[in-house]
């Protein structure tokens, strides 16, 4: 029988602040809170910016950018005559240019003299058109709470992200690596855009015309899967299964449909999915803009004829809108199968039974979307009335649609949405796009969406699309609900996670509510198991308490272990049965019984 991958932790930084213990997602819906619950998540925004509580709400979600995020360009021209210029000599090249002449003033620097006639490049800054971004919390810096030592600011955010995570976890990571081989542990996370801050590959491509020496840091640090590269050494000490899937704006949902695919076939027990996305670099934000993708300031202003543009209501899926807005954000979950989640009795957040992931076909443009989208949401459709039945789809289900605030998504993903719904037998059914919070994190989306609809099973809410006043004209909701204020639902059971991306890379997840995977669980395991599980969650609990007040009263923490715990040759056992590492766990070289019918009788 297959495993059901349990979600047994959830962490990271949004413009919302922390995902664990759903402080981001209260954020969302901070005005359907009660007092005490307010008062938590003013706190927890508090350790992680220094903001006093009377400004720590303008300090998240969708807001302007600082002054400092500027595009620096250049005006290009000829000179009509010989320039001189005063430089280090360390920055002189190593083979002079034709017609170059260079004068020593002292052992550092020198005059050089430039012919006529050669091009030159005037730094230049240019107006910036787009101001609004889902930035992290204002005032929060994660590569000051470690040695980030130079780390690209994704990178910064992953250790974080995965470190909020294992606090939510409620056990010691070493607890959870003694239950398991090593090589049943696995880490699949990434990123869409690479690392592309100066410490990562926008160093490489932008310090050469800058007169600036590119490190040995910035290339390998600049690649989408050093996501997971540092969870494994500085983290985890991981040496299971790794590896980062690609996928534009669905790239967390196609990391987690590699860690469900690996618990339910039972090469894994363990899987860490997750992603790290820091595309607010001014040149990025400017090659979207260029697509027509971003909106614009200008637009935002026109859309409410005003002079001046509402930064904070950027984003405005399925209204009147322009384009997206930009955001960054890391997001991390723990995935288990069913029987170790129950053993070690950690808290049990919900399940994803499966992930969906189809392309496009035949396209016109690579960044249009296409049909791919009907085969994800169909087909999670579909299996969510397999799982909890008829009456829980239509009734008991709700949305995550990508809803990224362009023109073109409210109308395409509206009539995929509608036309299943009607299939489907669904009359309203609830659709939420919590980008009009915290904006577009491109391959963190998905994980966006999947700790919002953790925090919509745990608060009984559906976070209503509160920048916008109206549904557009051209959105298809004959069988939809699009709230534009929160919703109150006592009995949410599953929320289907949608996400659409550049290049055909459609994903649809199905995320089930923590009530409905124990009802499950004890359909499987039985009453007994589940009570073992639930004396067991008790240290658990007490841990995640301990953790919570952490969160609430103290700076972040986060885990960063660099050069501890290194093996080398000498700690390998081989031989032509198993490999055993330090003397711990044997791991033996199991026969393939899939290949079973290959084997050649030699």
């Amino acid at each position: 029988m297959s495993a059901l991958p349990v979600i047994t932790a959830m962490g990271g930084i949004n413009a919302a602040g922390r995902s664990a213990q759903h402080f981001a997602f209260q954020r969302l819906i901070f005005d359907a809170l009660n007092p005490s619950q307010q008062q938590d998540t003013l706190n927890s925004l508090n350790r992680l910016t220094g903001a006093d509580q009377d400004s720590v709400l303008a300090r998240t979600l969708i807001r302007a950018l600082p002054d400092s995020h500027q595009l620096h360009g250049a005006l290009a021209g000829t000179s009509d005559s010989p320039i001189t210029l005063e430089m280090r000599n360390m920055d002189l090249p190593d083979s002079l240019a034709p017609g170059w002449q260079v004068h020593a003033i002292d052992k550092r620097r020198s005059h050089v003299t430039l012919p006529a006639g050669l091009g030159l490049h005037v730094p230049l800054d240019t107006p910036r058109r787009v101001s609004a971004a889902g930035q992290l919390p204002d005032g929060f810096d994660p590569g000051a709470l470690y040695a980030s030592r130079s780390h690209p600011r994704a990178l910064q955010m992953a250790i974080f992200g995965i470190s909020d995570a294992l606090g939510d976890l409620g056990l010691d990571w070493a607890t959870v690596a003694a239950h398991v081989r090593p090589d049943q542990v696995a880490v699949y996370a990434s990123n869409a855009m690479s690392q592309m801050d100066d410490n990562g590959l926008g160093g490489v491509m932008r310090f050469p015309p800058n007169g600036q020496r590119i490190t040995s840091k910035q290339v390998p640090l600049g690649l989408g899967e050093m996501t997971a590269d540092f969870l494994n050494a500085y983290v985890l000490h991981s040496v299971g299964t790794t590896g980062g899937m690609l996928g534009a704006c669905a790239t967390f949902l196609y990391n987690l449909e590699k860690g469900v695919h690996a618990i339910r076939n039972g090469r894994v027990r363990v899987a860490i999915i997750g992603t790290s996305e820091a595309p607010l670099v001014p040149e990025i934000m400017e090659g979207y803009r260029a697509m027509g993708a971003l909106a614009e300031d200008q637009a935002l202003a026109a859309l409410d004829g005003a002079s001046t543009a509402d930064l904070t209501r950027a984003c405005r899926p399925f209204s009147g809108n322009c384009g997206f807005t930009m955001a960054e954000s890391a997001q991390f979950t723990v995935l288990m199968d069913d029987a170790l989640a129950l053993e070690l009795g950690v808290d049990i957040l919900g399940a994803v039974p499966d992930v969906f992931i189809h392309a496009d076909g035949a396209k016109k443009s690579i960044s249009a979307p296409g049909v791919g989208n009907y085969l994800t949401v169909g087909k999670a459709a579909a299996l969510t009335r397999q799982l909890i039945g008829e009456q829980g789809l239509r009734e008991h289900s709700f949305v995550h649609a990508h809803g990224t605030g362009t023109p073109q998504n409210r109308v395409t993903e509206s009539v995929i949405l509608d036309r299943v719904a009607e299939a489907f037998g669904i009359r309203q059914w609830p659709v939420t796009a919590i980008k009009a919070f915290v904006g577009h994190s491109l391959g963190s989306s998905g994980g966006d969406q999947l700790a919002a609809a953790l925090g919509s099973f745990a608060h009984n809410q559906i976070p209503g699309i509160r920048s916008i006043d109206h549904i557009a004209d051209d959105v298809h909701r004959q069988h939809l609900d699009f709230a534009m204020d929160h919703v109150q639902h006592d009995n949410l059971q599953a929320s289907l996670i949608n996400a659409k991306g550049f290049g055909g890379n459609n994903a649809t997840a199905v995320a089930l509510a923590p009530s409905v995977t124990r009802e499950m669980l004890q359909q499987r395991h039985g009453a007994q198991a589940m009570a073992r599980w639930e004396s067991r969650r008790e240290n658990v609990l007490e841990a995640k308490s301990r953790f919570r007040n952490h969160c609430l009263n103290e700076t972040p923490r986060p885990i960063y272990r660099f050069n501890d715990g290194v093996l080398g040759d000498e700690a390998v056992t081989l031989s032509r049965e198993a490999v055993q590492l330090n003397g711990g766990t044997i791991m033996e070289f199991d026969d393939d019984s899939n290949l079973a019918d290959y084997q050649l009788n030699r």
